[in-house]
This record gives C-alpha cells, sequence and structure tokens, in this order.
C-alpha cells in the first residue's frame, strides 16, 4: 500500500503490464482527513460523474454523510483505479452552497418558496403556452449527467406527453459528433470498440482526444501498456503539446480547422500503399470508389502545407497506422469542437473500414464522450433522438415507439428534423420558444458567445425554469429554480462510452427538500395531466427500478438491447456492457463483428446527412446505396474554417478542459484539492509568438475577439505557433482587477467564442475563433495554471502543481497484499 499526492500524480502508480495480458488491479481510496477504512459505516455501489469513463467506485458514508470514495477492483472500466476528480469531487455534495429549497422570482429577485408553489408556477406557465401557441413554445434543455431513467421520463414527456420537438442536452456540445459520425458510417449510434482493446492494441491513434486529462483512468491503462512489454505505438493530433503528445510516437500539431485535410492526406497515403483489407472492404462496405477518387487530391504534400505539419510525419503516422495489426482509434473534442467535426470524425471510422479493423479485440472505434452520461441523452430520446436508436423518418419505428409508449403516433412530433440546442436558443431569441427548462447544467457560461445568450435567458418572455444542485449563473436568471438531488443522493444506472452500464445506489438524503431529478419529472407530468391514448397516466413508473424496467422494453430488438440487465445483475460486481439480452446474457464486448453492421434501411436509426450542408438524405436515397446494410465509406473536401484569422485577429483561440475541472466547475470548485491545482483562468501561448511580442510568464493579458474579452495570465506552453488556448471551466468574473467598469475582469472564454455550428451534427465550433492579444500589466509571478497538464510551461521559474497532504491518496496492488478473493471483497463493499 502507497500514498500518493494524486494532484501531482493525477495518473498514481504504474502498473505494467503486456499485449494480451490482464490489466493488474489498482485499488485507490480517498477519505476525508483523519478516516480510515475501519471507520466508514458502509459503502455504496456507483462509478465516476466527473467526467466520461466510467470509473466503478464505492462511496463512503459514515453518520449518514458522504466521506470518501473507493475503487470498484472488479469493475472491468477501472479494476480499482480513480482519478483526481474521482478522489476529491464528492465533497461538493457536502458544500454549504446547495440549494435546498424551491426559489421563485418576485419583484425581479429570487426567493424561496414551497415545492407546491414553484411547481403550481411551472405547471401553469407551461399549460398557458400549450392553449395559447402549442407543443412548439416549450422547450427542454438538459445534461450529460442525470441518469437513464430520468433522461427516458423527460423523453417521454417531452415527446410523448407535451409533444414537442425541442428537446436537447449540453451533450450538443460536447458529444454530438460521437453520434453523427457513427451514424454516417454505420447508420446508428453505438460505441464499435471496447477499454478492452487498450490491452491488446499494438497502435493507438488519438485524434483531438486529450485522453490524459478527459479521461485520466483510461489514459492510465495506456500508461500501463507503455510501461510493459511490447508497448503500442502512439498517434497524437492535437496542436497542443498535451501529456499524450509527450508521449506519442508521432505526435501530428496542425493548424485549427485543418483536421479533415489532414486526415485525407492519411487516407491518401494509407490507399496509395495498398494498406487495406480489400476483401472485407467489398464484402462489408459501399463508397470505395467516390473516396478513392476524393483523397487523391490530397497527397501529403498539400495537407503539410495547409496544416503546417512537416510532410514526414503525415507519412510517418500513415505508415505506423496503415501497418498495425490491431488498431485503436478515439476521438473527442479537438475534432468535434472544430471545423468540420463530423466529415473529420468520419475519416477515422473510414480508415478502420478500409483496414478491417472493426468487431475484434484490439480493433475499435471510440468516439468519445464528454460527459458521464451523454450515452444515455442519445439512448433515452433526451437530446433530439428517438429512444433506443429508432429512426425519425422511419414511420415504422415512430408507430413502435407509439406502440410502447400507447399513444397515437401522430403525438410524436416526426413532421421535421428534432431541435438542436443552437436553434433552440435562436428560437428563445426571436420569440416562439417562450418556456425553457433547464436541468444540471450551465449554458450561461458553457454556450457560445455569452453576451447573447445572456441576453436571450434574461429576457422577460421567455419562462426559464432551472433545475439544478447549485444557484448557478443560469439559475441567476431564472423564474423557477428546482433543488435537486445528485449522484450519491438518488439511485439510477448510467451507461459511457464503451457501453458499460453501471448503477449508482442511494448513499444518502438529499440536502433540506432537495428532490431526485426523476422525482421532479414525475410530478410535473402528473400535475399536467398527462394521459396515454385509453386514459391512464402517460408515465407508469414512480420509482427508479420501474422506469428502468420500462427502459428495458423499449429497447427490446433494438441494437442498444438492454432487457438482459437488471438492478440486481449490476449488483456487486462489474457494469456489464450491452447489448444484453437473451442471446448475450453477459454483455456484447464487440459489436460489428463479420461485418455484421445495424444499418439495414429497414433498422438503422440514421440515413445519414450531407457532411457540407447536413441536409438528411431520405430513405429512398439512402437504400439505393446502401440496400444490403453495409458499413459506409463517405468521402469529404476539405473547407477553411468560416472566421478566419487576419491583421487585426492573428491567432486562432481554442478553448478545452482541464484535468481538474468539469464543465463550469459548479462543482470542481467546491473541491479544494481541484481548485487549488487550477485556481483561476489562464491563457496558453507558444515560445516563439511570447517572444515576438515581448511576452513573459504570468504577464496579464487581454484576449480578444469581434465579440468579447478575456483578462489572463499568459502560460507559455507546448501549443503550436499562431494557436491560443483557454479553458472554458471559469464563470464570468474574477477577482476585482481595476480593468472593468466594475472593478471585476471577465474570465469567461466563451465571451469570445462564435455562433457557429457543424452542419450534420449542430455541435458549435470552439475551436476556432479569430483572435487578438494584448497585455495588460506585467507578471508579478507565473501563471497558476498546472504543471502536470497541457498546460505543463516551457520555462524555468515556475512552482510545480502539488496538492500537498490533503491530496494524498492510497494505492494498494494485486501484487501487494490483495488476493482475489480480498479484491472481490473490496470491491463489493460492507453491504
Amino acid at each position: 500500500m502507497a500514498r500518493t499526492d494524486r494532484i501531482a500524480e493525477p495518473w498514481g502508480t504504474r502498473t505494467p503490464y503486456g499485449p494480451g495480458e490482464e490489466w493488474p488491479t489498482r485499488v485507490d481510496v480517498h477519505l476525508a482527513d483523519g478516516l480510515t477504512e475501519d471507520d466508514v459505516d458502509r459503502w455504496e455501489q456507483s462509478a465516476s460523474i466527473l467526467h466520461s469513463n466510467g470509473d466503478g467506485l464505492d462511496i463512503a458514508v459514515k453518520d449518514d454523510r458522504i466521506v470518501g470514495v473507493r475503487g470498484r477492483a472488479v469493475d472491468r472500466v477501472n479494476h480499482g483505479r480513480l482519478g483526481p476528480k474521482d478522489l476529491f469531487g464528492w465533497q461538493a455534495n457536502n458544500s454549504p452552497d446547495r440549494l435546498t429549497t424551491p426559489l421563485i422570482r418576485r419583484n425581479g429577485k429570487l426567493v424561496e418558496t414551497d415545492w407546491d408553489t414553484a411547481m403550481d408556477a411551472v405547471v401553469g406557465r407551461a399549460k398557458e403556452l400549450l392553449a395559447e401557441q402549442g407543443p412548439s413554445a416549450i422547450s427542454f434543455y438538459t445534461t450529460g449527467q442525470l441518469f437513464l431513467e430520468e433522461y427516458y421520463t423527460l423523453g417521454l414527456i417531452a415527446h410523448g406527453g407535451i409533444g414537442t420537438n425541442h428537446v436537447d442536452g449540453n451533450t450538443r456540445l460536447c458529444t454530438a459528433t460521437a453520434a453523427a459520425a457513427l451514424k454516417e458510417s454505420f447508420a446508428s449510434d453505438g460505441q464499435p470498440g471496447s477499454y478492452t482493446d487498450i490491452d491488446s492494441a499494438d497502435v493507438i491513434a488519438l485524434y483531438g482526444h486529450n485522453m490524459a486529462e478527459t479521461q485520466t483512468v483510461l489514459w492510465t491503462r495506456i500508461l500501463d501498456r507503455l510501461a510493459g512489454p511490447n508497448p503500442p505505438k502512439v498517434i497524437c493530433v492535437d496542436p497542443r503539446q498535451t501529456p499524450v503528445a509527450r508521449h506519442a510516437t508521432v505526435h501530428l500539431a496542425p493548424r485549427p480547422g485543418t483536421n479533415v485535410m489532414l486526415m485525407n492526406a492519411l487516407l491518401h497515403e494509407i490507399l496509395a500503399n495498398g494498406w487495406i483489407d480489400a476483401e472485407y472492404v467489398k464484402a462489408h462496405a459501399v463508397g470505395y470508389d467516390e473516396l478513392v477518387q476524393r483523397v487523391e487530391d490530397y497527397p501529403p504534400e498539400l495537407a503539410a502545407e495547409i496544416c503546417d505539419v512537416p510532410v514526414a510525419q503525415i507519412r510517418e503516422a500513415a505508415r505506423i497506422i496503415g501497418t498495425a495489426e490491431r488498431l485503436l482509434s478515439s476521438a473527442l473534442q479537438g475534432f468535434y469542437q472544430a471545423n468540420q467535426s463530423t466529415a473529420a470524425a468520419v475519416q477515422i471510422n473510414n480508415i478502420h473500414i478500409l483496414r478491417g479493423m472493426l468487431g475484434k479485440p484490439g480493433c475499435g472505434i471510440l468516439q468519445m464522450n464528454g460527459q458521464p452520461t451523454a450515452q444515455n441523452t442519445r439512448e433515452c430520446g433526451a437530446d433530439g433522438d428517438l429512444p433506443a436508436f429508432r429512426n425519425w423518418s422511419n414511420e415504422e419505428h415512430v408507430e413502435d415507439l407509439a406502440r410502447v409508449w400507447n399513444i397515437d403516433p401522430m403525438d410524436i412530433p416526426h413532421y421535421s428534423p428534432p431541435t438542436h440546442a443552437m436553434q433552440m436558443f435562436r428560437y428563445a431569441e426571436e420569440g416562439s420558444i417562450r418556456f425553457m427548462w433547464v436541468q444540471a447544467t450551465n449554458p450561461a457560461v458553457s454556450m457560445p458567445e455569452l453576451g447573447r445568450m445572456r441576453e436571450i435567458l434574461a429576457q422577460d418572455r421567455l419562462f426559464l425554469v432551472v433545475q439544478d444542485i447549485f444557484l448557478s449563473e443560469t439559475a441567476q436568471l431564472a423564474d423557477v429554480v428546482l433543488p435537486a438531488a445528485t449522484w450519491g443522493e438518488k439511485t439510477g444506472t448510467f451507461t459511457n462510452v464503451d457501453r458499460t452500464v453501471h448503477l449508482s445506489e442511494k448513499a444518502v438524503e438529499p440536502p433540506g427538500a432537495a428532490k431526485p431529478d426523476l422525482d421532479i419529472f414525475l410530478d410535473f407530468a402528473r400535475r399536467m395531466g398527462l394521459k396515454d391514448k385509453d386514459g391512464r397516466p402517460l408515465v407508469k413508473w414512480s420509482t427508479p427500478e420501474e422506469a428502468f424496467e420500462g427502459w428495458k422494453e423499449c429497447t427490446r430488438g433494438r441494437p442498444c438491447d438492454y432487457t438482459g440487465l437488471s438492478y440486481d445483475k449490476l449488483r456487486g460486481g462489474s457494469g456489464i456492457q450491452w447489448l444484453c439480452n437473451d442471446e448475450h446474457p453477459d454483455g456484447t464486448e464487440h459489436i460489428y463483428v463479420d461485418g455484421q453492421f445495424w444499418s439495414a434501411p429497414d433498422y438503422c436509426e440514421s440515413y445519414g446527412r450531407d457532411l457540407v450542408t447536413g441536409a438528411p438524405l431520405s430513405p429512398v436515397e439512402y437504400k439505393a446505396m446502401n440496400p444490403s446494410g453495409k458499413a459506409v465509406l463517405k468521402a469529404a473536401e476539405y473547407l477553411p474554417p468560416h472566421e478566419v484569422v487576419s491583421q487585426d485577429y492573428p491567432f486562432q483561440l481554442m478553448t478545452g478542459r482541464t484535468l481538474y475541472h468539469f464543465h463550469t466547475r459548479t462543482k470542481t470548485a467546491r473541491a479544494p484539492q481541484l481548485q487549488k491545482a487550477a485556481p483561476e483562468v489562464w491563457v496558453e501561448m507558444s515560445a516563439s509568438d511570447a517572444a515576438d511580442r515581448g511576452f513573459a510568464e504570468g504577464d496579464l493579458l487581454e484576449v480578444s475577439t469581434a465579440r468579447g474579452r478575456v483578462e489572463a495570465k499568459l502560460r507559455i506552453s507546448g501549443i503550436r505557433p499562431g494557436a491560443i488556448f483557454l479553458p472554458f471551466h471559469y464563470g464570468y468574473w474574477d477577482e476585482p482587477s481595476g480593468h472593468e467598469p466594475d472593478g471585476k475582469r471577465g474570465r469567461a472564454a466563451n465571451e469570445l467564442t462564435i455562433t457557429d455550428w457543424d452542419p450534420a451534427s449542430k455541435q458549435p465550433i470552439f475551436k476556432t475563433a479569430a483572435a487578438a492579444v494584448r497585455r495588460l500589466a506585467k507578471a508579478d509571478g507565473p501563471s497558476a495554471a498546472p504543471t502536470t497538464t497541457g498546460s505543463r510551461p516551457v520555462v524555468d521559474g515556475v512552482p510545480p502543481t502539488t496538492g500537498g497532504p490533503a491530496a494524498m491518496s492510497t494505492e494498494t496492488l494485486s501484487t501487494e497484499t490483495l488476493g482475489t478473493e480480498e479484491i472481490a471483497t473490496v470491491a463489493g463493499g460492507a453491504r
């Protein structure tokens, strides 16, 4: 057993292993000061909720209060490991800032009220608008942090009860392109890869995916492979020198907005050298000839010029990818939030289809999610999709869903494509959406062009309901605020990116009058009087487990079949991957085995879109293109970003994440170890760009675009020249500085970002805003940006990021003191 500062060592101790071997167990534990595991009254099973990896963990409870966490040794996802946000983020549950009673706006101010008064206001306004304007007046904007049972209930209420098409989540900002890219290539959502592919892959390619910071435990798995015999080669595509880049065999750092150019060049080389499985392509794919023709126009020399990447690096990366025996690829925000996001992500899928690298160990794609329950948002119909990967454009699918819900098919809005989040806010701006219910997200900080967003949310004609655990920047603008229970205070399930379903048990009671999100939705449905076609209540469950059973029936026979799962089956052991049904009772590690796809015209979730215009293909067009239900090789031409640099705005601004925070810091800022590690916003710039302007580490800079300005201290980092980076986690204002009229300095990166989105996935573009910088004050010390991450300094004299005694956590390796039976006991907890 060892004690480690898990702020200074985010990925913990190495446990090396080789290809084909099982990842060793390491159980990580962090408890409140002075407590030992013997002091804990009980442990309750759960999984991580502050990133998308899905790490299995147990919640420590003492005196009916959460006092720590412990990794679950038997869980397939993490084998006992936890990341910094897992280890320390639970402290937000105990914050004195928690919302404990409903609030309602009276005379311009939010005042405390009771649940009946708050819900009467919500339901009364909803009924007024339904009578006055109809369902088009009502919208729901949800999150990637609720539970499956809550998303499914919300989707049923919104689509089947209210009948609105205006339903989406903040998953539109982080993971919409993952779903869109999978639908383009395979005509259905559902991840082809599994985390276990890391155990046997000989090449791992990460495209715009800083896994070291966004999924720390998954990166730990890669680090352990790299430390073992016959390590995999790593390809990193990222304009910043992230921890992934520092471990890469080849690091490609293209100009932001040129990902499609780079991917086409890689495909050009793979095809030109014959690094493909021709028999697989012939048997299992369509679109080959068009792809070949398209990438002929993108030789590495052209990409080297446009992307500003050495041609030799492009060729070497293509050779490594093209000759891999077992290739695992992953993508995240660097591709998803950039120009032509879907087109770029689809080219990753194309590589795997061309190489036949699907459906077998070590060969997979992880179009990664950005949030812990984003997969459920998509599966359950809470982001505009129909539940269980049904097709909006297939009348038989709509009729089948109506059968499950026992309503008329015409009550399910499918007359036009579902309204994506960016369009929802535009409709609110124009006045056609007049009711918006926001749950567990903070669009006043996370959406693009925040000046515009604040104006929309603050309109008198928009009735804004916010359901959250803290009084966020968005909640401060609301007409009604509903206090919610959070992770550890309610029971439910959630699914990570590799299709692993976890059960999270209620460990403690929520504070004050706060309620589980499911209970709030059920109360709303009852007060609205929502009925099925037989006059019975539309929502037929009252508990999370009953909701899960309802969801299982909805998934029967669909790609994401949950019918073999149950709460009892998920208790006590590991999470389980769907498909899980009679045919696959123990779950399914790999889908698309032997070229069996879900892309048949009568079964598929989507017929696809034009990657340039976003126009959907008709059923007739899709059936003509892909009558036999194969994978689709979809070519894409390169288009430059819509906003380009100029003399006034010479930098390309990228926004993104850091290891120690999640979204807008509503939780992580209340965990002392995490907040101390990244206490304030910073701006990253290359050493050459800083030298050209006479800037030094720690200088206070103003970063501006045509939309706004931010003040941040400079971190001179390994970012590529011509690009700058701001973390997006920080809200409107920082401490007083004297530069703003009110004495406070703007620090929210999304003051600067542009209202623009990918035509296919509708995901906002956060990576290519044209920006200018100027110095406001010389340094009084270095930036407080972390030194362990992508913001690692390239100059001397910056103190290392550490957590000190408060960040010390225990690690127990399976080779030290734990045998198999002991590991199972640790994982199961004292139940």
